[in-house]
């Protein structure tokens, strides 16, 4: 094998991500780094720290750990950092409409289209009907009614105006 090769053959690849964020006073830091000899990479270290401006550090540490098991630690860290923050586990912002993501009935079309042409908003539409105002917008062009224009239905397309008229 020529000096090359060799030299080659026995180099060491360091794969690096890191990322800084500022939240009010304090500085923090979070370098994940895999190293391979050749291969695939068989470890991770992370290196997590954090400190005020005047220097004074507020977080610490590092975590050495089998790249496999690297998708169950991130879990069990932010479930158990959650937790301890206060926040408990993943949760929605805000509650859902009672009734989203549910069936519509003939009768709520007829009543949403009803209600779309006497001018009612998006808004007093998902608040009456318990829906969200993107669910009522979806909802619209299948009962005829035009989602831009609050009032009216959806003009008739140019394939169906024929047979309208009696034209064939």
């Amino acid at each position: 094998m020529s000096g090359v090769a060799a030299t080659f053959a026995a180099m060491t690849i360091i794969q690096e991500h890191r990322t800084e964020i500022r939240a009010g006073d304090i500085q923090y830091q979070v370098a994940v780094i895999t190293r391979t000899d050749g291969g695939e990479p068989d470890r991770v270290t992370i290196t997590v720290g954090g400190e005020r401006t005047d220097g004074e550090p507020v977080a610490e540490g590092r975590l050495d750990l089998d790249v496999a098991s690297v998708p169950t630690v991130a879990e069990l860290l932010g479930t158990s950092l959650r937790t301890f923050a206060g926040g408990g586990a993943r949760r929605r912002p805000r509650s859902r409409p009672a009734r989203q993501g549910q069936p519509w009935s003939d009768e709520m079309d007829a009543e949403l289209e009803a209600r779309w042409l006497d001018g009612a908003s998006i808004g007093d539409l998902a608040r009456h009907f318990a829906r969200t105002p993107g669910g009522i917008r979806a909802r619209l062009p299948r009962v005829g009614c035009d989602p831009e224009r609050p009032g009216n239905h959806l003009p008739t397309p140019p394939s169906l105006r024929e047979a309208e008229e009696g034209v064939d």
